[in-house]
Protein backbone atom coordinates (compact mmCIF):
# COMPACT_ATOMS: atom_id res chain seq x y z
CA UNK A 1 0.00 0.00 0.00
CA UNK A 2 0.90 3.71 -0.82
CA UNK A 3 1.20 4.85 3.12
CA UNK A 4 3.11 1.29 3.91
CA UNK A 5 6.70 2.44 5.76
CA UNK A 6 9.45 1.93 3.37
CA UNK A 7 11.50 -0.51 5.12
CA UNK A 8 15.02 0.81 6.26
CA UNK A 9 18.10 -0.73 4.30
CA UNK A 10 19.44 -0.54 7.71
CA UNK A 11 17.29 -2.56 9.15
CA UNK A 12 17.41 -6.39 9.89
CA UNK A 13 15.97 -7.11 6.47
CA UNK A 14 13.20 -4.37 6.61
CA UNK A 15 11.84 -5.98 10.02
CA UNK A 16 12.01 -2.62 11.79
CA UNK A 17 15.03 -3.65 13.99
CA UNK A 18 18.10 -2.17 13.63
CA UNK A 19 20.94 -4.15 12.19
CA UNK A 20 23.36 -4.90 15.69
CA UNK A 21 26.38 -4.92 13.33
CA UNK A 22 26.34 -1.19 11.88
CA UNK A 23 29.06 -0.79 10.75
CA UNK A 24 31.35 -3.60 11.01
CA UNK A 25 31.99 -6.32 7.80
CA UNK A 26 29.19 -8.24 9.20
CA UNK A 27 26.62 -5.38 8.72
CA UNK A 28 26.13 -6.71 5.02
CA UNK A 29 25.48 -9.95 5.98
CA UNK A 30 22.23 -9.66 8.34
CA UNK A 31 21.63 -6.17 6.56
CA UNK A 32 18.64 -5.81 3.87
CA UNK A 33 19.38 -8.23 0.84
CA UNK A 34 22.46 -10.10 3.30
CA UNK A 35 22.57 -13.91 3.35
CA UNK A 36 21.55 -14.12 7.03
CA UNK A 37 18.62 -11.42 6.42
CA UNK A 38 16.04 -13.94 7.06
CA UNK A 39 17.22 -15.19 10.24
CA UNK A 40 15.40 -12.89 12.28
CA UNK A 41 11.78 -14.51 10.87
CA UNK A 42 12.89 -17.89 11.61
CA UNK A 43 10.32 -20.06 13.71
CA UNK A 44 11.85 -19.17 18.02
CA UNK A 45 14.44 -16.59 17.25
CA UNK A 46 12.03 -13.60 17.63
CA UNK A 47 14.56 -11.14 15.65
CA UNK A 48 18.20 -10.53 15.97
CA UNK A 49 18.11 -7.81 17.91
CA UNK A 50 15.22 -9.16 20.19
CA UNK A 51 15.96 -10.27 23.78
CA UNK A 52 13.39 -13.52 23.19
CA UNK A 53 15.98 -14.27 20.31
CA UNK A 54 17.82 -17.84 19.90
CA UNK A 55 15.92 -19.11 22.57
CA UNK A 56 16.04 -16.37 25.30
CA UNK A 57 19.77 -16.50 24.99
CA UNK A 58 21.20 -12.52 25.25
CA UNK A 59 21.97 -11.65 21.53
CA UNK A 60 23.38 -8.42 22.82
CA UNK A 61 26.25 -10.03 24.54
CA UNK A 62 27.01 -12.03 21.44
CA UNK A 63 26.46 -9.10 19.39
CA UNK A 64 29.23 -7.12 21.23
CA UNK A 65 31.43 -9.81 21.01
CA UNK A 66 31.57 -9.79 17.18
CA UNK A 67 32.21 -6.17 17.70
CA UNK A 68 34.88 -6.64 20.27
CA UNK A 69 36.57 -8.68 17.75
CA UNK A 70 36.43 -5.91 14.88
CA UNK A 71 38.32 -3.19 17.19
CA UNK A 72 41.36 -2.05 16.09
CA UNK A 73 44.45 -3.16 17.75
CA UNK A 74 48.04 -3.68 17.65
CA UNK A 75 49.46 -7.38 16.30
CA UNK A 76 47.18 -10.54 15.43
CA UNK A 77 45.36 -10.24 18.48
CA UNK A 78 43.46 -8.23 20.51
CA UNK A 79 45.02 -8.80 24.11
CA UNK A 80 42.44 -6.62 25.67
CA UNK A 81 39.62 -8.77 24.48
CA UNK A 82 41.59 -11.37 25.94
CA UNK A 83 42.20 -10.09 29.16
CA UNK A 84 38.42 -9.14 29.41
CA UNK A 85 37.43 -12.36 28.86
CA UNK A 86 39.65 -14.22 30.70
CA UNK A 87 38.71 -12.16 34.09
CA UNK A 88 35.03 -12.88 33.22
CA UNK A 89 35.68 -16.17 33.25
CA UNK A 90 37.47 -15.67 36.53
CA UNK A 91 35.25 -14.01 37.94
CA UNK A 92 32.30 -16.69 37.83
CA UNK A 93 33.92 -18.12 41.05
CA UNK A 94 34.98 -16.39 44.35
CA UNK A 95 38.18 -15.35 43.80
CA UNK A 96 39.01 -13.88 46.97
CA UNK A 97 42.62 -11.74 47.24
CA UNK A 98 45.32 -13.72 49.48
CA UNK A 99 45.82 -11.92 52.36
CA UNK A 100 49.24 -11.02 54.48
CA UNK A 101 49.12 -14.35 56.16
CA UNK A 102 48.63 -16.37 53.17
CA UNK A 103 51.83 -14.18 51.68
CA UNK A 104 53.80 -15.36 54.85
CA UNK A 105 52.75 -19.32 54.56
CA UNK A 106 53.60 -19.10 51.15
CA UNK A 107 57.08 -17.28 52.24
CA UNK A 108 57.81 -19.93 54.60
CA UNK A 109 57.29 -22.89 52.65
CA UNK A 110 59.09 -21.56 49.48
CA UNK A 111 62.37 -21.28 52.31
CA UNK A 112 61.58 -24.56 54.18
CA UNK A 113 61.17 -26.05 50.13
CA UNK A 114 64.29 -24.57 49.45
CA UNK A 115 66.60 -25.53 52.40
CA UNK A 116 65.52 -29.58 51.59
CA UNK A 117 66.63 -29.13 47.81
CA UNK A 118 69.85 -28.19 48.93
CA UNK A 119 70.42 -31.75 49.64
CA UNK A 120 68.70 -33.34 46.32
CA UNK A 121 70.45 -31.16 43.44
CA UNK A 122 73.78 -29.62 42.58
CA UNK A 123 71.57 -26.36 41.32
CA UNK A 124 71.40 -23.56 43.49
CA UNK A 125 68.10 -21.37 44.34
CA UNK A 126 66.62 -19.72 41.90
CA UNK A 127 63.75 -18.62 44.00
CA UNK A 128 64.53 -14.56 44.38
CA UNK A 129 61.07 -13.28 45.44
CA UNK A 130 57.48 -14.90 47.13
CA UNK A 131 54.06 -14.52 46.05
CA UNK A 132 50.61 -15.61 47.06
CA UNK A 133 48.22 -14.96 44.14
CA UNK A 134 44.49 -15.09 43.23
CA UNK A 135 43.73 -16.54 40.12
CA UNK A 136 42.50 -13.24 38.57
CA UNK A 137 46.66 -11.94 39.73
CA UNK A 138 47.49 -15.45 37.97
CA UNK A 139 46.08 -14.03 34.44
CA UNK A 140 47.75 -10.36 34.84
CA UNK A 141 51.18 -12.00 35.92
CA UNK A 142 51.30 -14.48 33.30
CA UNK A 143 49.77 -12.58 30.27
CA UNK A 144 53.52 -11.15 29.31
CA UNK A 145 54.75 -14.84 28.62
CA UNK A 146 51.58 -16.35 27.16
CA UNK A 147 51.94 -13.46 24.70
CA UNK A 148 55.42 -14.49 23.39
CA UNK A 149 53.79 -18.23 23.48
CA UNK A 150 50.84 -17.81 21.53
CA UNK A 151 51.38 -14.75 19.16
CA UNK A 152 53.46 -16.56 16.93
CA UNK A 153 50.64 -18.72 16.18
CA UNK A 154 48.27 -16.26 15.77
CA UNK A 155 50.37 -14.17 13.65
CA UNK A 156 50.76 -17.34 11.03
CA UNK A 157 46.91 -18.19 11.00
CA UNK A 158 46.33 -14.37 10.09
CA UNK A 159 48.51 -13.79 7.66
CA UNK A 160 48.81 -17.11 6.53
CA UNK A 161 45.02 -16.72 4.97
CA UNK A 162 46.38 -14.78 1.97
CA UNK A 163 49.33 -16.69 1.37
CA UNK A 164 46.77 -19.54 1.02
CA UNK A 165 45.36 -18.45 -1.86
CA UNK A 166 46.26 -18.93 -5.45
CA UNK A 167 48.62 -16.08 -6.61
CA UNK A 168 46.26 -14.34 -9.41
CA UNK A 169 43.78 -14.20 -6.31
CA UNK A 170 45.60 -12.55 -3.97
CA UNK A 171 45.60 -8.91 -5.58
CA UNK A 172 42.28 -8.63 -5.76
CA UNK A 173 41.75 -10.01 -2.34
CA UNK A 174 43.50 -7.71 -0.39
CA UNK A 175 40.72 -5.61 1.51
CA UNK A 176 38.77 -8.80 1.86
CA UNK A 177 41.22 -10.42 3.51
CA UNK A 178 42.28 -7.82 5.80
CA UNK A 179 38.76 -7.74 7.28
CA UNK A 180 38.64 -11.80 7.54
CA UNK A 181 42.06 -11.88 9.06
CA UNK A 182 40.77 -9.15 11.62
CA UNK A 183 37.72 -11.25 12.25
CA UNK A 184 39.88 -14.35 12.44
CA UNK A 185 42.23 -12.56 15.00
CA UNK A 186 39.30 -11.61 17.07
CA UNK A 187 38.03 -15.22 17.41
CA UNK A 188 41.60 -16.30 18.24
CA UNK A 189 41.75 -14.04 21.22
CA UNK A 190 38.05 -14.83 22.39
CA UNK A 191 39.00 -18.46 21.97
CA UNK A 192 42.75 -17.58 24.24
CA UNK A 193 40.70 -15.72 26.66
CA UNK A 194 38.76 -18.30 27.54
CA UNK A 195 41.06 -20.83 27.47
CA UNK A 196 43.46 -18.65 30.18
CA UNK A 197 40.48 -18.07 32.25
CA UNK A 198 39.69 -21.68 32.37
CA UNK A 199 43.05 -22.60 33.19
CA UNK A 200 43.35 -19.69 35.97
CA UNK A 201 40.83 -21.64 37.65
CA UNK A 202 43.05 -24.71 37.90
CA UNK A 203 47.04 -24.23 37.81
CA UNK A 204 48.22 -24.38 41.13
CA UNK A 205 51.47 -22.57 41.22
CA UNK A 206 53.55 -20.13 38.27
CA UNK A 207 55.22 -22.52 36.78
CA UNK A 208 52.59 -25.79 37.03
CA UNK A 209 52.49 -26.69 33.60
CA UNK A 210 55.83 -27.22 33.43
CA UNK A 211 56.41 -23.69 31.47
CA UNK A 212 57.89 -20.32 32.94
CA UNK A 213 55.24 -18.11 33.22
CA UNK A 214 55.81 -16.00 36.04
CA UNK A 215 58.59 -13.40 36.05
CA UNK A 216 62.06 -15.29 36.69
CA UNK A 217 62.38 -16.44 40.22
CA UNK A 218 59.42 -15.43 41.35
CA UNK A 219 57.88 -18.38 43.23
CA UNK A 220 54.17 -17.72 43.19
CA UNK A 221 51.31 -20.01 44.41
CA UNK A 222 47.65 -19.43 43.44
CA UNK A 223 46.14 -20.02 46.73
CA UNK A 224 42.37 -20.53 45.98
CA UNK A 225 43.05 -23.53 43.54
CA UNK A 226 45.37 -25.13 45.95
CA UNK A 227 43.15 -25.45 49.07
CA UNK A 228 40.35 -26.40 46.98
CA UNK A 229 43.47 -29.39 45.63
CA UNK A 230 43.94 -30.42 49.01
CA UNK A 231 40.46 -30.94 50.10
CA UNK A 232 40.15 -34.15 48.01
CA UNK A 233 43.35 -35.34 49.38
CA UNK A 234 43.62 -36.72 52.92
CA UNK A 235 46.43 -34.53 53.68
CA UNK A 236 46.46 -31.63 55.59
CA UNK A 237 46.72 -28.24 53.66
CA UNK A 238 49.90 -26.87 55.06
CA UNK A 239 51.66 -30.54 54.12
CA UNK A 240 50.02 -29.50 50.41
CA UNK A 241 51.66 -26.17 50.51
CA UNK A 242 55.32 -27.46 51.53
CA UNK A 243 54.67 -30.34 48.82
CA UNK A 244 54.09 -27.65 46.13
CA UNK A 245 56.23 -24.91 47.00
CA UNK A 246 59.21 -27.78 46.70
CA UNK A 247 57.94 -28.18 42.56
CA UNK A 248 57.63 -25.21 42.07
CA UNK A 249 61.11 -23.96 43.72
CA UNK A 250 62.53 -26.97 41.41
CA UNK A 251 60.85 -25.73 38.60
CA UNK A 252 62.80 -22.49 39.37
CA UNK A 253 65.97 -23.74 40.20
CA UNK A 254 65.94 -25.34 36.83
CA UNK A 255 64.78 -22.59 34.99
CA UNK A 256 67.50 -20.01 36.47
CA UNK A 257 70.55 -22.50 35.70
CA UNK A 258 69.50 -23.90 32.32
CA UNK A 259 69.80 -20.26 30.33
CA UNK A 260 68.61 -21.91 27.16
CA UNK A 261 65.68 -24.02 28.49
CA UNK A 262 63.25 -21.47 28.23
CA UNK A 263 64.33 -20.05 24.67
CA UNK A 264 63.82 -24.71 23.88
CA UNK A 265 60.73 -24.71 24.55
CA UNK A 266 59.15 -21.56 23.33
CA UNK A 267 60.91 -22.17 19.61
CA UNK A 268 59.64 -25.46 19.81
CA UNK A 269 56.12 -23.26 19.36
CA UNK A 270 57.56 -21.26 17.20
CA UNK A 271 58.58 -24.17 14.85
CA UNK A 272 54.85 -25.04 15.32
CA UNK A 273 53.58 -21.72 13.99
CA UNK A 274 56.13 -21.56 11.36
CA UNK A 275 54.43 -25.24 9.90
CA UNK A 276 50.60 -23.74 10.16
CA UNK A 277 49.65 -24.49 6.57
CA UNK A 278 46.21 -22.84 5.53
CA UNK A 279 43.95 -24.40 2.50
CA UNK A 280 41.39 -22.19 1.72
CA UNK A 281 39.09 -25.18 0.03
CA UNK A 282 39.75 -27.16 3.67
CA UNK A 283 38.51 -24.00 5.71
CA UNK A 284 35.32 -23.55 4.07
CA UNK A 285 34.02 -27.29 3.65
CA UNK A 286 35.26 -27.27 7.76
CA UNK A 287 33.15 -23.71 7.95
CA UNK A 288 30.36 -25.59 6.36
CA UNK A 289 30.38 -28.19 8.32
CA UNK A 290 30.21 -26.68 11.44
CA UNK A 291 27.01 -24.48 10.07
CA UNK A 292 25.08 -27.07 9.38
CA UNK A 293 25.59 -28.55 13.08
CA UNK A 294 24.34 -25.45 14.41
CA UNK A 295 20.48 -25.61 15.88
CA UNK A 296 18.69 -22.43 15.82
CA UNK A 297 16.54 -23.52 19.07
CA UNK A 298 19.70 -24.31 21.06
CA UNK A 299 20.95 -21.33 22.19
CA UNK A 300 24.68 -23.99 23.02
CA UNK A 301 25.16 -24.95 19.12
CA UNK A 302 25.41 -21.00 18.50
CA UNK A 303 27.98 -20.81 21.81
CA UNK A 304 29.98 -23.31 20.85
CA UNK A 305 30.62 -21.73 16.88
CA UNK A 306 31.76 -18.67 18.69
CA UNK A 307 33.66 -20.53 21.31
CA UNK A 308 36.20 -22.55 19.32
CA UNK A 309 37.64 -24.58 16.27
CA UNK A 310 36.15 -22.66 13.46
CA UNK A 311 39.26 -21.90 11.99
CA UNK A 312 40.82 -24.67 13.14
CA UNK A 313 43.34 -25.44 10.72
CA UNK A 314 45.06 -29.17 9.90
CA UNK A 315 47.81 -30.35 11.54
CA UNK A 316 51.52 -29.95 9.33
CA UNK A 317 54.30 -33.14 9.71
CA UNK A 318 56.14 -30.07 11.02
CA UNK A 319 53.77 -29.04 13.53
CA UNK A 320 53.69 -32.84 14.66
CA UNK A 321 57.38 -32.56 14.87
CA UNK A 322 57.74 -29.35 16.79
CA UNK A 323 54.52 -30.87 19.27
CA UNK A 324 56.27 -33.98 19.73
CA UNK A 325 59.66 -31.87 20.71
CA UNK A 326 57.66 -29.77 22.94
CA UNK A 327 55.59 -32.60 24.53
CA UNK A 328 59.38 -34.47 25.09
CA UNK A 329 60.86 -31.16 26.82
CA UNK A 330 57.54 -30.83 29.11
CA UNK A 331 57.88 -33.92 30.43
CA UNK A 332 61.62 -33.76 31.23
CA UNK A 333 60.89 -30.82 32.96
CA UNK A 334 58.28 -32.45 34.94
CA UNK A 335 60.20 -35.71 35.50
CA UNK A 336 63.10 -33.89 36.67
CA UNK A 337 61.35 -32.26 39.22
CA UNK A 338 59.17 -35.26 40.19
CA UNK A 339 62.78 -37.03 40.94
CA UNK A 340 64.44 -33.71 42.63
CA UNK A 341 61.26 -33.48 44.96
CA UNK A 342 61.52 -37.19 45.40
CA UNK A 343 64.71 -37.12 46.79
CA UNK A 344 64.56 -34.31 49.07
CA UNK A 345 60.81 -35.75 50.89
CA UNK A 346 62.48 -39.61 50.95
CA UNK A 347 62.80 -39.18 54.59
CA UNK A 348 61.53 -36.14 55.55
CA UNK A 349 57.53 -36.26 54.56
CA UNK A 350 55.23 -39.00 55.03
CA UNK A 351 52.71 -37.27 52.83
CA UNK A 352 54.92 -36.63 49.82
CA UNK A 353 53.97 -40.35 48.36
CA UNK A 354 50.87 -39.44 48.43
CA UNK A 355 51.05 -36.34 47.39
CA UNK A 356 53.00 -37.37 44.33
CA UNK A 357 50.72 -40.01 43.00
CA UNK A 358 47.85 -37.31 43.31
CA UNK A 359 50.08 -34.70 41.69
CA UNK A 360 50.50 -37.13 38.81
CA UNK A 361 47.58 -38.12 38.01
CA UNK A 362 46.24 -34.76 38.11
CA UNK A 363 48.85 -34.20 35.77
CA UNK A 364 48.19 -37.03 33.49
CA UNK A 365 44.64 -36.41 33.04
CA UNK A 366 44.25 -33.00 32.67
CA UNK A 367 40.92 -30.44 33.72
CA UNK A 368 38.75 -29.71 31.24
CA UNK A 369 40.22 -26.22 30.43
CA UNK A 370 43.33 -27.74 30.01
CA UNK A 371 41.99 -29.62 27.41
CA UNK A 372 39.96 -26.85 25.70
CA UNK A 373 43.04 -24.77 25.92
CA UNK A 374 44.87 -27.69 23.65
CA UNK A 375 42.12 -27.80 21.54
CA UNK A 376 41.89 -24.08 20.26
CA UNK A 377 45.44 -22.72 20.53
CA UNK A 378 47.11 -26.18 19.00
CA UNK A 379 49.33 -26.54 22.54
CA UNK A 380 49.80 -29.40 24.33
CA UNK A 381 50.34 -28.75 28.10
CA UNK A 382 50.50 -32.25 29.63
CA UNK A 383 53.17 -34.31 29.27
CA UNK A 384 52.06 -37.56 28.73
CA UNK A 385 55.37 -39.05 29.62
CA UNK A 386 56.01 -38.40 32.95
CA UNK A 387 56.50 -41.30 34.80
CA UNK A 388 59.19 -41.96 31.78
CA UNK A 389 61.05 -39.10 32.25
CA UNK A 390 61.10 -39.54 36.17
CA UNK A 391 62.23 -43.38 36.13
CA UNK A 392 65.23 -41.78 33.52
CA UNK A 393 66.27 -39.11 36.25
CA UNK A 394 65.94 -41.22 38.89
CA UNK A 395 68.08 -44.27 37.27
CA UNK A 396 70.62 -41.87 35.98
CA UNK A 397 71.21 -40.36 39.45
CA UNK A 398 71.14 -44.55 41.21
CA UNK A 399 74.22 -45.17 38.63
CA UNK A 400 76.03 -41.93 38.07
CA UNK A 401 74.85 -39.47 41.05
CA UNK A 402 73.27 -36.21 41.17
CA UNK A 403 76.24 -34.42 39.06
CA UNK A 404 75.53 -37.08 35.90
CA UNK A 405 71.59 -36.28 36.32
CA UNK A 406 72.02 -32.69 36.59
CA UNK A 407 74.56 -32.52 33.88
CA UNK A 408 72.18 -33.99 31.06
CA UNK A 409 70.75 -30.05 31.41
CA UNK A 410 74.29 -28.80 30.26
CA UNK A 411 73.23 -28.45 26.22
CA UNK A 412 69.93 -29.54 24.28
CA UNK A 413 71.98 -32.25 22.49
CA UNK A 414 72.40 -33.84 25.95
CA UNK A 415 68.45 -34.42 26.60
CA UNK A 416 67.51 -37.92 26.35
CA UNK A 417 64.82 -38.53 22.92
CA UNK A 418 61.73 -40.26 22.67
CA UNK A 419 63.72 -43.37 22.15
CA UNK A 420 65.14 -42.86 25.04
CA UNK A 421 61.68 -42.18 26.87
CA UNK A 422 60.45 -45.84 25.35
CA UNK A 423 63.44 -47.57 27.95
CA UNK A 424 64.39 -45.47 30.23
CA UNK A 425 66.25 -47.49 32.70
CA UNK A 426 68.66 -47.61 29.42
CA UNK A 427 69.67 -44.09 28.93
CA UNK A 428 73.36 -44.10 29.66
CA UNK A 429 73.52 -47.42 30.93
CA UNK A 430 77.23 -47.82 30.88
CA UNK A 431 77.23 -45.06 33.49
CA UNK A 432 78.70 -45.31 36.61
CA UNK A 433 79.47 -43.45 39.69
CA UNK A 434 83.39 -42.68 38.85
CA UNK A 435 86.36 -43.79 41.24
CA UNK A 436 88.00 -41.45 43.47
CA UNK A 437 91.19 -40.45 41.90
CA UNK A 438 94.49 -40.17 44.22
CA UNK A 439 96.84 -37.26 44.64
CA UNK A 440 99.57 -38.81 42.59
CA UNK A 441 97.58 -40.34 39.96
CA UNK A 442 95.93 -36.73 40.09
CA UNK A 443 99.18 -34.74 39.67
CA UNK A 444 100.35 -37.13 36.92
CA UNK A 445 97.14 -36.38 34.56
CA UNK A 446 97.55 -32.48 35.54
CA UNK A 447 101.38 -32.74 34.42
CA UNK A 448 100.61 -34.39 31.17
CA UNK A 449 97.58 -31.83 30.77
CA UNK A 450 100.41 -28.83 31.15
CA UNK A 451 102.76 -30.89 29.15
CA UNK A 452 100.70 -30.90 26.11
CA UNK A 453 99.52 -27.02 26.62
CA UNK A 454 103.18 -25.86 26.23
CA UNK A 455 103.87 -28.28 23.29
CA UNK A 456 106.06 -30.63 25.63
CA UNK A 457 109.17 -28.03 25.17
CA UNK A 458 109.64 -27.66 29.11
CA UNK A 459 109.32 -23.67 28.39
CA UNK A 460 107.11 -21.78 30.85
CA UNK A 461 104.78 -18.89 30.08
CA UNK A 462 104.73 -15.77 31.98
Amino acid sequence: MANDPVPDPEDDAGSGQPNPFKGTPFEHLFGAGGPLAGMGGLPGMGGLGGAGGLGGMDLGQIFNQFKAMMEPHEGPLNWKMVDDLARAEVAQQPDPSPGTKDQDRVADAVRLADHWLDTATEFPSGVTSTAAWSRAEWVVETRPVWKVLVEPVATRSVSGLSSALPQEMQATAGPLLGIIGQAVGGMLAAQIGQGLGGLAGEVLTASDIGLPLGAPGKAAVVMSNVKAFAEGLDVTEDDVLLYLALREAAHQRLFAHVPWLREHLVGAVTDYAQGLELNVQQMQERIEEQMRGINPMDPSSVQGLLEGGLFEPPVSPQQESALSRLEIALALVEGWVDEVVGVATAERMPAATKLREASRRRRAAGGPAEQTFAALVGLELRPRRLRDASTLWGGLRSRSGPEARDGVWMHPDLLPTASDLDDPLSFRAEATQPDAMSDDVFDEELRKLLDGETGETGETGE
